[in-house]
């Protein structure tokens, strides 16, 4: 029954999702709000969620690396590193609790963001 319910929400998901464009934007989304989460809970000084929505965080860049198509061009290996140091930043700030960790990850995200943004606006004006 367990997997039934995973299976339709997926479904439901799956289908909601117009386009990988979409998507992406949904995870950088994802990644802003998740890490507000975890510099909240580190400011209520509750490690259990900080170390929740920091885990929920990594596995986004996780999967955001996974997606990458690497023959479409450098671009892929750049964002990939990105993404890598992200994590580490991440893994950084669970360990310390230093917040400027989730500092710094929220304003790259916007940045890639606001950049995915821009490039998806461009492809629909042409």
């Amino acid at each position: 029954m367990r997997s039934n319910l995973a299976y339709s929400a997926y479904s439901q998901n799956n289908i909601s999702i117009e386009s990988s464009e979409k998507l992406i934007k949904m995870l950088y989304e994802g990644v802003l709000k998740f890490t507000s989460q975890a510099k909240r809970a580190m400011e209520l000084g509750d490690i259990e969620k900080k170390v929740y929505w920091i885990n929920r965080t990594t596995a986004i860049f996780s999967e955001l690396i996974n997606s990458l198509n690497y023959d479409g061009g450098d671009i892929a290996h750049y964002l990939s590193g990105i993404y890598v140091q992200q994590i580490k930043l991440l893994s950084q700030c669970n360990i310390s609790g230093d917040t400027s960790n989730l500092e710094e990850v929220i304003s790259v995200t916007k940045v890639l963001l606001s950049a995915w943004n821009e490039e998806t606006a461009y492809e629909v004006a042409e």
